[in-house]
C-alpha cells in the first residue's frame, strides 16, 4: 500500500501543499477531475446539466467547487472524489423523492405560478416573485410571438424561472 501512495504522491503531487504542486501535477489533476466531473454529472442526471431549476444548478455549482480544491490542492484529492460520489449519491435520491412524491418535488424545485390568467396580470403574484412587467413582456415578445396580452389564456412562472405562455383559442 506504500508504494502505491508513493506512487500517486509523484503522479498528483502533496495534498494541502499547492505551492509545491508542478506543471505536470495539476494537469494530471485537471485531467483525472476533468474525466470524474464528467462521469458524476452523467451518471447523477442529465437533466442537472439544463440546470432548470435551483436543485439542479445548486448539484453543479457545488460539485464544480468541491472538485476544484482537488485540481488546486486545498483538499485531499481522493477524499474530495469520494465527497463528489457522495454529492451525486445524494443529489440522485432527492431527484428519485421528487419522482416519487409530488409534495417532495414542490418543496426542493418549488412550483410554478400563475402571472397572468385570460390576459389579466395578477400584479399581487408578479410582486411576490419579482417578475416586472418588463420582464413578461420581453418573454411574451420572445416565446409567445405577441405583443397583445389580451390573447394570452395563461402565462406561468416554471419552476425553471422561464415563464411559459398558453394562447387563446380563437
Amino acid at each position: 500500500m506504500n508504494a502505491l501512495q508513493n506512487f500517486f504522491l509523484v503522479l498528483l503531487g502533496p495534498d494541502g501543499k499547492a505551492t509545491e504542486l508542478t506543471v505536470i501535477n495539476i494537469s494530471l489533476r485537471c485531467f483525472t477531475i476533468f474525466i470524474v466531473g464528467l462521469a458524476l454529472v452523467r451518471i447523477g442526471d442529465r437533466r442537472s446539466l439544463s440546470e432548470k431549476t435551483a436543485f439542479d444548478a445548486i448539484f453543479i455549482v457545488l460539485l464544480g467547487s468541491m472538485l476544484s480544491r482537488a485540481i488546486n490542492g486545498t483538499a485531499p484529492f481522493f477524499t474530495t472524489i469520494a465527497a463528489g460520489i457522495a454529492l451525486m449519491i445524494i443529489h440522485r435520491i432527492f431527484a428519485y423523492g421528487a419522482f416519487k412524491s409530488h409534495w417532495f418535488g414542490k418543496l426542493i424545485k418549488g412550483q410554478p405560478r400563475t402571472l397572468v390568467r385570460n390576459g389579466e396580470i395578477d400584479w399581487e403574484m408578479m410582486k411576490q416573485n419579482l417578475v416586472s412587467k418588463h420582464d413578461l413582456e420581453e418573454d411574451l415578445h420572445l416565446d409567445a410571438k405577441t405583443e397583445d396580452l389580451s390573447m394570452i389564456k395563461i402565462a406561468r412562472l416554471e419552476r425553471s424561472g422561464d415563464i411559459s405562455f398558453i394562447k387563446k383559442d380563437r
